[in-house]
Protein backbone atom coordinates (compact mmCIF):
# COMPACT_ATOMS: atom_id res chain seq x y z
CA UNK A 1 0.00 0.00 0.00
CA UNK A 2 1.57 3.40 -0.96
CA UNK A 3 2.52 5.45 1.81
CA UNK A 4 -0.13 8.26 2.34
CA UNK A 5 1.11 11.89 1.59
CA UNK A 6 0.07 15.41 3.21
CA UNK A 7 0.41 18.83 1.32
CA UNK A 8 1.87 20.59 4.55
CA UNK A 9 0.99 24.69 4.50
CA UNK A 10 3.13 26.51 7.49
CA UNK A 11 6.34 28.46 8.58
CA UNK A 12 9.38 26.68 8.77
CA UNK A 13 11.57 28.82 11.66
CA UNK A 14 15.59 27.70 11.76
CA UNK A 15 15.28 27.42 15.48
CA UNK A 16 12.32 27.25 18.35
CA UNK A 17 10.39 24.16 18.16
CA UNK A 18 6.84 25.00 15.97
CA UNK A 19 4.95 24.73 12.64
CA UNK A 20 7.07 22.55 10.29
CA UNK A 21 10.12 21.68 12.34
CA UNK A 22 7.26 20.05 14.34
CA UNK A 23 5.16 18.68 11.83
CA UNK A 24 7.40 16.92 9.32
CA UNK A 25 9.04 14.79 11.91
CA UNK A 26 5.77 14.02 13.94
CA UNK A 27 4.36 13.29 10.16
CA UNK A 28 7.19 11.30 9.34
CA UNK A 29 7.76 8.88 12.34
CA UNK A 30 3.78 8.35 11.98
CA UNK A 31 3.80 6.79 8.05
CA UNK A 32 3.06 10.16 6.39
CA UNK A 33 5.34 11.51 3.36
CA UNK A 34 5.05 15.12 4.20
CA UNK A 35 5.48 17.65 1.44
CA UNK A 36 5.76 21.05 2.72
CA UNK A 37 4.59 24.24 1.49
CA UNK A 38 6.98 27.10 3.63
CA UNK A 39 4.34 29.99 3.82
CA UNK A 40 7.85 32.12 5.28
CA UNK A 41 11.00 31.37 6.50
CA UNK A 42 11.75 32.91 10.10
CA UNK A 43 15.40 32.53 11.70
CA UNK A 44 13.33 31.81 15.13
CA UNK A 45 9.85 31.38 15.65
CA UNK A 46 8.40 34.49 17.39
CA UNK A 47 7.45 33.47 21.05
CA UNK A 48 9.85 34.76 23.23
CA UNK A 49 12.46 35.95 20.72
CA UNK A 50 13.14 39.03 19.40
CA UNK A 51 15.05 40.53 16.30
CA UNK A 52 13.71 37.58 14.29
CA UNK A 53 14.81 37.71 10.25
CA UNK A 54 11.50 37.04 8.19
CA UNK A 55 11.43 35.73 4.50
CA UNK A 56 7.65 36.30 3.07
CA UNK A 57 7.58 33.38 0.43
CA UNK A 58 3.61 34.25 -0.39
CA UNK A 59 5.04 34.73 -4.27
CA UNK A 60 6.55 31.32 -4.11
CA UNK A 61 3.03 29.85 -3.28
CA UNK A 62 1.53 29.52 -6.65
CA UNK A 63 4.86 28.66 -8.57
CA UNK A 64 5.22 25.46 -6.18
CA UNK A 65 1.51 24.49 -6.87
CA UNK A 66 1.49 24.52 -10.37
CA UNK A 67 4.99 22.21 -10.94
CA UNK A 68 3.49 19.90 -8.30
CA UNK A 69 0.03 20.45 -10.45
CA UNK A 70 2.26 19.69 -13.55
CA UNK A 71 3.47 16.51 -12.06
CA UNK A 72 -0.14 15.09 -11.85
CA UNK A 73 0.21 14.38 -7.55
CA UNK A 74 -2.33 13.69 -5.39
CA UNK A 75 -2.27 14.08 -1.66
CA UNK A 76 -4.08 11.68 1.34
CA UNK A 77 -4.24 15.16 3.27
CA UNK A 78 -3.96 18.94 3.00
CA UNK A 79 -2.89 20.47 6.16
CA UNK A 80 -2.49 24.34 6.72
CA UNK A 81 -1.43 26.44 9.90
CA UNK A 82 0.39 29.89 10.49
CA UNK A 83 -0.27 31.87 7.44
CA UNK A 84 1.40 35.44 6.70
CA UNK A 85 -1.18 37.31 4.84
CA UNK A 86 -4.21 37.71 3.45
CA UNK A 87 -3.15 36.83 -0.07
CA UNK A 88 -2.08 33.73 1.11
CA UNK A 89 -5.08 32.43 2.50
CA UNK A 90 -6.77 33.10 -0.73
CA UNK A 91 -3.95 31.05 -2.29
CA UNK A 92 -4.25 27.96 0.28
CA UNK A 93 -8.32 28.02 -0.79
CA UNK A 94 -7.17 27.84 -4.56
CA UNK A 95 -4.53 24.96 -3.55
CA UNK A 96 -7.54 23.39 -1.91
CA UNK A 97 -9.90 23.69 -4.46
CA UNK A 98 -7.30 22.18 -6.83
CA UNK A 99 -5.30 19.27 -5.11
CA UNK A 100 -8.71 18.23 -3.41
CA UNK A 101 -9.77 14.78 -4.61
CA UNK A 102 -12.42 12.48 -3.52
CA UNK A 103 -10.98 11.10 -0.16
CA UNK A 104 -8.34 13.70 0.62
CA UNK A 105 -8.67 14.51 4.52
CA UNK A 106 -8.48 18.73 4.87
CA UNK A 107 -7.28 19.92 7.81
CA UNK A 108 -7.00 23.58 8.42
CA UNK A 109 -5.29 24.98 11.53
CA UNK A 110 -7.04 28.30 12.10
CA UNK A 111 -4.21 29.72 13.73
CA UNK A 112 -4.84 33.58 14.66
CA UNK A 113 -4.53 34.80 18.25
CA UNK A 114 -4.36 33.32 21.67
CA UNK A 115 -5.45 34.69 25.19
CA UNK A 116 -8.18 36.13 24.05
CA UNK A 117 -6.00 38.75 21.37
CA UNK A 118 -4.90 38.05 17.70
CA UNK A 119 -1.23 37.67 16.82
CA UNK A 120 0.28 41.35 15.87
CA UNK A 121 0.44 40.10 12.42
CA UNK A 122 -3.01 39.40 12.03
CA UNK A 123 -5.77 41.66 10.99
CA UNK A 124 -9.50 41.73 10.80
CA UNK A 125 -9.68 41.30 7.24
CA UNK A 126 -7.31 38.11 7.94
CA UNK A 127 -9.57 36.45 10.46
CA UNK A 128 -12.43 37.02 7.79
CA UNK A 129 -10.33 35.42 5.28
CA UNK A 130 -9.58 32.46 7.43
CA UNK A 131 -13.25 31.91 8.75
CA UNK A 132 -13.71 31.70 4.89
CA UNK A 133 -10.79 29.16 4.50
CA UNK A 134 -11.90 26.83 6.95
CA UNK A 135 -15.08 27.07 5.33
CA UNK A 136 -13.44 24.31 3.44
CA UNK A 137 -11.83 22.24 5.93
CA UNK A 138 -13.17 18.70 6.69
CA UNK A 139 -11.38 19.39 10.49
CA UNK A 140 -10.46 22.31 12.35
CA UNK A 141 -8.41 22.39 15.10
CA UNK A 142 -8.92 26.16 16.51
CA UNK A 143 -7.77 27.19 20.38
CA UNK A 144 -10.48 28.87 22.29
CA UNK A 145 -9.62 32.59 20.80
CA UNK A 146 -9.58 31.29 17.03
CA UNK A 147 -13.66 30.38 17.99
CA UNK A 148 -14.46 33.41 18.98
CA UNK A 149 -12.55 34.59 15.74
CA UNK A 150 -14.87 31.99 13.66
CA UNK A 151 -17.68 32.65 15.56
CA UNK A 152 -17.37 36.45 15.06
CA UNK A 153 -18.21 36.86 18.70
CA UNK A 154 -15.96 38.34 21.92
CA UNK A 155 -13.92 36.55 23.58
CA UNK A 156 -15.13 37.23 26.63
CA UNK A 157 -18.65 36.09 25.80
CA UNK A 158 -17.78 33.26 24.61
CA UNK A 159 -18.33 30.91 27.34
CA UNK A 160 -20.28 33.38 29.53
CA UNK A 161 -17.84 35.87 30.46
CA UNK A 162 -15.41 32.86 31.86
CA UNK A 163 -18.02 31.61 34.03
CA UNK A 164 -18.72 28.76 32.01
CA UNK A 165 -14.85 27.91 31.20
CA UNK A 166 -15.12 24.65 32.71
CA UNK A 167 -18.98 23.87 31.82
CA UNK A 168 -19.10 20.42 30.06
CA UNK A 169 -22.66 21.98 28.12
CA UNK A 170 -21.10 25.18 26.79
CA UNK A 171 -18.38 23.37 25.31
CA UNK A 172 -20.15 21.06 23.74
CA UNK A 173 -22.23 23.54 22.23
CA UNK A 174 -19.26 25.47 21.25
CA UNK A 175 -17.72 22.61 18.71
CA UNK A 176 -21.71 22.07 17.50
CA UNK A 177 -21.71 25.53 16.67
CA UNK A 178 -18.29 25.36 14.86
CA UNK A 179 -19.25 22.52 12.75
CA UNK A 180 -21.77 24.57 10.18
CA UNK A 181 -24.49 22.11 11.21
CA UNK A 182 -22.46 19.22 11.26
CA UNK A 183 -20.53 19.66 7.96
CA UNK A 184 -17.29 19.81 9.21
CA UNK A 185 -15.56 18.10 12.44
CA UNK A 186 -13.91 19.99 15.15
CA UNK A 187 -11.49 19.44 17.75
CA UNK A 188 -11.23 22.46 20.33
CA UNK A 189 -7.82 22.54 22.14
CA UNK A 190 -7.62 24.23 25.55
CA UNK A 191 -10.94 22.96 26.69
CA UNK A 192 -10.92 22.20 30.26
CA UNK A 193 -13.71 20.25 31.90
CA UNK A 194 -12.36 21.24 35.59
CA UNK A 195 -9.65 23.51 37.29
CA UNK A 196 -6.23 21.15 36.57
CA UNK A 197 -7.17 19.67 33.69
CA UNK A 198 -6.97 20.51 30.04
CA UNK A 199 -7.43 18.68 26.80
CA UNK A 200 -10.09 19.00 23.50
CA UNK A 201 -13.67 19.12 22.84
CA UNK A 202 -14.75 17.06 19.75
CA UNK A 203 -17.36 17.11 17.56
CA UNK A 204 -17.35 14.37 14.76
CA UNK A 205 -18.87 15.05 11.50
CA UNK A 206 -19.20 11.35 10.62
CA UNK A 207 -20.62 10.06 13.55
CA UNK A 208 -22.37 13.10 14.88
CA UNK A 209 -21.04 12.55 18.24
CA UNK A 210 -19.45 15.17 20.93
CA UNK A 211 -16.58 13.83 23.27
CA UNK A 212 -14.21 15.03 25.50
CA UNK A 213 -10.47 14.23 25.34
CA UNK A 214 -8.95 15.08 28.88
CA UNK A 215 -5.32 15.16 30.77
CA UNK A 216 -3.70 16.82 33.68
CA UNK A 217 -2.95 20.85 33.05
CA UNK A 218 0.95 21.41 32.99
CA UNK A 219 0.94 25.16 34.27
CA UNK A 220 3.64 26.74 32.23
CA UNK A 221 3.53 28.41 28.94
CA UNK A 222 5.02 26.29 26.07
CA UNK A 223 5.14 27.40 22.42
CA UNK A 224 4.44 24.74 19.82
CA UNK A 225 1.82 22.47 21.35
CA UNK A 226 -1.22 23.66 18.83
CA UNK A 227 1.05 22.60 16.11
CA UNK A 228 2.07 19.54 17.57
CA UNK A 229 -1.85 18.77 18.31
CA UNK A 230 -2.58 19.65 15.15
CA UNK A 231 0.26 17.03 13.20
CA UNK A 232 -0.60 14.34 15.37
CA UNK A 233 -4.40 14.38 15.25
CA UNK A 234 -3.57 14.81 11.11
CA UNK A 235 -1.41 11.69 11.53
CA UNK A 236 -3.71 9.45 13.47
CA UNK A 237 -6.68 10.58 11.15
CA UNK A 238 -4.72 9.19 8.26
CA UNK A 239 -4.16 6.26 10.29
CA UNK A 240 -7.72 5.23 10.03
CA UNK A 241 -8.36 6.38 13.84
CA UNK A 242 -11.78 8.25 15.04
CA UNK A 243 -11.86 11.83 15.76
CA UNK A 244 -11.83 11.46 19.11
CA UNK A 245 -8.88 8.61 19.25
CA UNK A 246 -6.83 10.81 17.81
CA UNK A 247 -7.49 13.78 19.45
CA UNK A 248 -6.61 11.60 22.60
CA UNK A 249 -3.58 9.94 21.13
CA UNK A 250 -2.63 14.17 20.50
CA UNK A 251 -3.33 15.62 24.21
CA UNK A 252 -1.35 12.41 25.53
CA UNK A 253 1.56 13.26 23.69
CA UNK A 254 1.38 16.82 24.13
CA UNK A 255 1.37 16.26 28.02
CA UNK A 256 4.08 13.66 27.72
CA UNK A 257 6.13 16.35 25.99
CA UNK A 258 5.19 19.40 28.36
CA UNK A 259 6.38 17.16 31.50
CA UNK A 260 9.27 16.07 30.03
CA UNK A 261 10.08 19.97 29.23
CA UNK A 262 9.47 21.03 32.63
CA UNK A 263 11.01 18.24 34.67
CA UNK A 264 14.43 18.98 32.87
CA UNK A 265 14.28 22.71 32.92
CA UNK A 266 14.72 23.57 29.60
CA UNK A 267 14.02 26.98 28.40
CA UNK A 268 10.14 27.34 27.46
CA UNK A 269 10.48 29.55 24.52
CA UNK A 270 12.05 26.99 22.74
CA UNK A 271 9.05 24.65 22.44
CA UNK A 272 8.46 21.60 23.83
CA UNK A 273 11.26 18.87 24.19
CA UNK A 274 9.11 16.26 21.56
CA UNK A 275 11.95 14.44 19.63
CA UNK A 276 12.94 11.86 22.39
CA UNK A 277 9.26 11.36 22.50
CA UNK A 278 8.63 10.61 18.52
CA UNK A 279 8.94 7.17 19.27
CA UNK A 280 5.67 6.83 21.00
CA UNK A 281 4.12 8.11 17.93
CA UNK A 282 5.43 5.42 15.35
CA UNK A 283 3.18 2.16 16.46
CA UNK A 284 -0.62 2.48 15.20
CA UNK A 285 -1.33 -0.23 18.46
CA UNK A 286 -0.47 2.64 20.71
CA UNK A 287 -3.69 4.94 19.75
CA UNK A 288 -6.99 5.30 21.82
CA UNK A 289 -9.44 3.37 19.82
Amino acid sequence: MPTPRAAVIHDLSGFGRCSLTEVIPILSVMGIQCCPMPTAFLSTHTGGFTGFTFLDMTEELPRVAEHWKSLHLQFQAIYSGFLGSERQIGIVADFIRQFRGPDTLVVVDPVMGDDGKAYQTYTPAMCAGMERLAALADVITPNLTEAAFLLGREYGDLLDGGRALHDETALRHLVEELSLEGRRSVALTGAALAPGQTGAMCFDARTGKTEAVQTEFVAHPLHGTGDVFASVLTGALLRGDSLRSAAAHAVDFIHACAVRTVEQGLPLREGVDFEPLLGRLASPEVSHR
